[in-house]
């Protein structure tokens, strides 16, 4: 039995001269919701599609399920479920005939499951894929990916381009999907921190093709606070704040996000020339806009 439903070593991918993926070392264990989030071209759209054999890796290797990637058996990728933010589905079918066809194909087909989901999204049988809404396609997509029953659910930005009534309606379902008590392990990526708050154990930030950060939301979001300070003059020298990230001059006061600093870090900011300081804690999305945007330097790979 194997212990992580995903596993890279050193995982690498170039496309040319640009390096996507660099020195991967990842492990996600068994259950849960494990979100993979990061800036745009950070390399996880690269990392699924190596994982789920869509390309090869430059060097290192991946695992998916306790298999090689680039060898994934039927049996095991019939165990690997799906759901794009493009929502691909056959758009000449009618649901009706797109549900049967599913019936078919996976043995340890959910029908229950199916309807419970799909019922949320207002869809009809007798529609054609090609006129449903984004979020009725979004629906069904979620819908026969859960019913296949599959020990591992790759979502990725599923919620792209959905109104509020649509993303609420797959929120939804895929929370009461997750409390069956079924042991599925899902990967979900987003840019939606308000989504990521709301299902994920697990927090996985890629930076330029690395992991950056592993730990659950809550426990990242506690390495990160801010610090609303009044009377430091001018711009902080280089290094006289520690884990300083980003700051802001806001109504008159300076706002100072920090890494990894506790309560010692006010007598510094009052020894820099502050006469008030108080801390503020932050919401994910303002942690991880943080954390993202300061200044690092590039990968050596």
């Amino acid at each position: 039995m194997f212990e992580y439903v995903i596993e890279t070593e050193e995982l690498c991918k170039r496309f040319g001269r640009k390096q996507a993926l660099c020195n991967l070392s990842l492990r996600l264990p068994r259950g849960g919701v494990h979100a993979v989030i990061g800036s745009n071209g950070a390399g996880k759209s690269t990392l699924f599609r190596v994982l789920l054999g869509m390309l090869s890796p430059t060097s290192g290797g991946s695992r998916v399920l306790g298999e090689d990637s680039r060898r994934l058996a039927p049996q095991t990728r019939g165990r690997i479920g799906l759901v794009n933010e493009e929502h691909t589905l056959p758009g000449w079918m009618r649901v009706a005939d797109l549900l049967a066809m599913h019936r078919d194909l996976y043995r340890n087909w959910d029908d229950a499951l199916y309807r419970e989901v799909v019922g949320q999204f207002n869809v009809l049988p007798e529609q054609r894929v090609s006129k449903l809404s984004r979020g009725e396609r979004a629906g069904v997509s979620l819908a026969t990916a859960l019913a296949q029953s599959p020990d591992l659910l790759i979502l990725d930005e599923p919620t792209l381009g959905l109104d509020v009534v649509a993303k609420q309606a797959f929120l939804q379902s895929l929370l009461f999907a997750g409390g069956q008590g079924l042991g599925r392990t899902i990967v979900y990526c987003s840019h939606q921190m308000d989504e990521i708050e709301r299902v994920a154990d697990n927090l996985v930030i890629l930076e330029r093709g690395e992991l950056a950060s592993m730990s659950p939301p809550d426990e990242f979001c506690d390495r990160i606070s801010c610090w609303v300070t009044e009377g430091l003059p001018g711009r902080p020298p280089n290094g006289s704040i520690p884990g300083l990230l980003q700051y802001q001059d806001i109504d008159g006061k300076r706002h100072l996000v920090v890494l990894d600093q506790d309560d010692s870090l006010e007598s510094q900011l009052r020894q820099l020339g502050a006469h008030q300081v108080r801390r503020q804690a932050l919401g994910l999305d303002r942690a991880v806009n943080a954390y993202l945007t300061r200044s690092h330097s590039s990968p050596a790979c």
